[in-house]
């Protein structure tokens, strides 16, 4: 896997790319003189794994048959400073559903997720406990 970061302005705004030359916009905290224009590489972190376990449920429900017609996951994550920086210590991704979804299928598939198949939750599983729940519409 390759990445490439490229400064876009004088500040903090900054552009990753991947290989495929897909990109999206990082920005320092206006606290450090960044400017909004992008999420903050943290952001980016908790992002990344509810994109990771989003693409997990989804698969694993349509292999179920499960009708999926909206799909959102709302995160909330609790830093813990340590020395000069601070790590997630608390994560909690609130699933959105709607459809025709079977509860105990949906949550056996976040399960899955978290627990076996998506790689940034266990990336931050040493330093971070991740909690979920899920909504059916």
């Amino acid at each position: 896997m390759k990445i490439k970061i490229k400064q876009i302005n004088d500040a903090f705004n900054l552009q990753a790319e991947n290989e495929e030359g897909s990109s999206f916009l990082m920005d320092a905290s206006e606290d450090v003189g960044g400017e909004g224009k992008g999420m903050r590489p943290m952001q980016v972190l908790l992002s990344s794994l509810g994109g990771c376990s989003a693409i997990d449920v989804i698969l694993i429900l349509k292999k179920q048959k499960q009708e999926i017609t909206s799909f959102e996951i709302e995160m909330d994550g609790l830093r813990e400073k340590i020395l000069d920086y601070t790590l997630f210590k608390n994560i909690h991704l609130h699933f959105k559903l709607k459809g025709k979804i079977d509860q105990e299928k949906a949550e056996r598939a976040v399960q899955l997720s978290l627990d076996k198949y998506c790689s940034v939750a266990k990336t931050l599983e040493p330093t971070a406990s991740i909690t979920f729940n899920v909504t059916i519409n």
